[in-house]
């Protein structure tokens, strides 16, 4: 939002610029009332206008996998003791509704003042427009149809008034203050809106002069070097007398009428049109230069801060863009997880069976393994090193069969919902724990027999309250059918955090949530998280386009980006992360233009959503 402030505060100075330059000594007056209105609203709408003549196609345009990147984990349990969810205004945003509210009592003083005036004055009512008579003043302003004169006005000076005030009521001059006047309230922090409006003024000014002065230009002369000035300072009337505009009114007067070539400065705004055009299509960004072997050490593995988790998805997101080798180590005083990158074609195996480019490797002390994760080629099964010859979740032929999910077209997906389920179901936050204020993750590993048995339950966490209630809940797990690989049930392991929160908030996770948000044409579907994901891509796939000056640059890589489905269905909170803002920005505007979805539901409430996604641009 900041930038999208800075960008029309800087369009609105240019075309400002322009104006007192080229165009405020010419006598093209309406032409420069059209400019100053139109250059005003531009100003607004160029910061989201893209050239799509700068951006091609890609035959290859991404590669996307939902949340493996933001949580490496997995999909995370959130339970809590309460459930109080508030919404609370920062510094910036308390400064500018406080200022917006100023801004319009401020108006609305001005419009009963206004209001106060007609009460007080005689009325005569006229065809054209009805004439309000102040005692004791010399007022001579017009509002709309309404004229406002004063009792003390000489005679001689009553009918040029009121054929000047008379231009401004046909020509509705009271509209345009009046637009500004909102944009004073709006935009009260900005300056250029009040020069805006000073302009405006200035010109209606100028071109009501013209029209009186082709009839009575003598004594329309004498009227405007008058000595009897009594004004309202009431921004959004016209004023007839005003002192500060009578030199440049009598100047503007005897000025000659301009010479039609000079309409042709008009024409200096095509190229600065084409610039911003250009400038809000292409921004650039500065690229970071990246170390490519990163060391982070944290306090727990398992139960990484906010700050911890930050830092981590920042190198790793960028490292992932990265041709060069590079290795992220992540540790603590008992575990410690190597990300490196992978060989061409080659990854980790995440959600929906994407391929995400990294080899992952697992020390843990505590559950006492060697993990060793490494997918190959395409043709190559992915390879995994466990104890007791166990297969993963992830790389087997059938997974287990949770009771419920014997139809299910996805059994992955339907165990994951079902386990996420008996956990919210089960959960007991242990009194104890509350009262002492212990919260965190805990992190469970347990082994689904080639019996369909749960056994070897493990865990970890920030205390044993709450490693011993995970225990209890996975305890209860139901035998399954169990998991066959090349034809025979086999043992499989299966993790799986729950994070105990004491504070209000609630964290939802798009795994997580009861039901996920439907995207549109997905209302009758067996599994609408799948179907979410497959018109996510769709989406991508269409409205995709390779910004041009990055492919001439030589700029490829992946940008993540997190956004916000919230209660009403309606994207927010946009953020991206990639190799370069070109890149960041076309997936910015890719995600803008997702359609308004039906909210997704938790605990019988509509609530907002998170959704992350990477889109990887690949130079061929």
């Amino acid at each position: 939002m900041l930038q999208y402030i800075l960008e029309c505060m800087a369009f609105q100075w240019v075309f400002l610029v322009i104006y007192d330059i080229f165009l405020k000594r010419e006598t093209f007056f309406q032409w420069n009332r059209v400019y100053l209105l139109s250059s005003y609203v531009i100003s607004m709408v160029l910061p989201w206008v893209k050239i799509e003549a700068l951006k091609t196609r890609l035959s290859q345009p991404f590669a996307g996998y939902s949340e493996f990147l933001w949580r490496l984990d997995g999909p995370a349990i959130t339970v809590q003791s309460s459930n109080n969810p508030s919404h609370q205004l920062g510094w910036q945003e308390w400064v500018l509704y406080l200022g917006m509210i100023m801004a319009a009592v401020l108006f609305l003083i001005k419009v009963r003042r206004l209001y106060q005036l007609k009460k007080q004055g005689k009325r005569i009512k006229y065809p054209d427009f009805t004439q309000i008579i102040i005692a004791n003043s010399t007022f001579a302003f017009s509002f709309f149809r309404s004229i406002f004169l004063g009792d003390k006005l000489f005679a001689k000076q009553h009918d040029a008034i009121i054929a000047h005030e008379m231009v401004h009521i046909r020509q509705g001059h009271t509209w345009d203050l009046l637009f500004f006047e909102l944009m004073r309230i709006v935009g009260w922090f900005n300056p250029l809106v009040y020069v805006y409006q000073s302009r405006t003024s200035e010109l209606h000014e100028f071109i009501a002069d013209a029209q009186v002065a082709k009839e009575r230009r003598g004594e329309h002369y004498q009227q405007l070097l008058s000595q009897i000035f009594q004004t309202e300072h009431i921004s959004f009337i016209n004023q007839f007398f005003t002192k500060s505009l009578i030199k440049k009114r009598i100047v503007m007067l005897q000025k000659a009428k301009s010479s039609k070539i000079s309409q042709l400065k008009y024409l200096v705004l095509v190229p600065i049109m084409m610039g911003m055009l250009f400038y809000t299509s292409c921004e650039e960004g500065i690229e970071e230069k990246v170390d490519l072997h990163q060391n982070i050490v944290v306090g727990d593995l398992e139960n990484l801060t906010e700050e911890e988790e930050n830092q981590t998805m920042h190198y790793l997101q960028t490292l992932l863009a990265q041709p060069q080798e590079w290795s992220l180590v992540i540790r603590d005083n008992t575990s410690k997880i190597t990300l490196s990158k992978a060989p061409e074609g080659s990854g980790i195996s995440g959600p929906g069976n994407a391929l995400i480019p990294a080899k992952m490797h697992i020390e843990s002390k505590v559950l006492d393994q060697d993990f060793s994760f490494f997918k190959g080629a395409a043709s190559t099964p992915l390879q995994i090193k466990l104890p007791n010859g166990t297969i993963p979740f992830a790389a087997i032929d059938k997974v287990p069969i949770f009771p419920g999910c014997e139809d299910a077209e996805d059994p992955r997906a339907c165990f994951n919902e079902k386990m996420i389920r008996h956990i919210s179901k089960n959960f007991n936050y242990p009194q104890e724990a509350q009262d002492l204020g212990i919260e965190g993750r805990v992190s469970v590993l347990f082994t689904i027999d080639a019996a369909g048995n749960i056994q070897d339950i493990k865990q970890r966490g920030p205390h044993r309250l709450l490693e011993d209630e995970v225990n209890r809940i996975i305890s209860r797990l139901p035998k399954m059918e169990p998991g066959q690989h090349q034809g025979k049930a086999v043992a499989v392991p299966y993790s799986i955090p729950v994070t105990f929160q004491l504070d209000d908030s609630e964290e939802i996770t798009f795994t997580s949530i009861e039901k996920a948000p439907i995207f549109p044409g997905c209302e009758g579907a067996e599994d609408p998280r799948a179907c979410f994901n497959e018109k996510i891509m769709r989406h991508i796939s269409k409205n995709f386009h390779y910004p041009e000056e990055a492919q001439m640059a030589g700029i490829q890589g992946q940008v993540s980006t997190v956004f916000t489905i919230n209660q009403e269905g309606v994207i927010e909170h946009i953020k991206t992360r990639g190799p370069h803002a070109l890149l960041e920005g076309e997936v910015k505007r890719i995600v803008e233009r997702l359609p308004n979805m039906q909210p997704g539901r938790h605990q019988g409430k509509a609530v907002a959503v998170p959704y992350s996604i990477p889109v990887t641009f690949k130079l061929n």
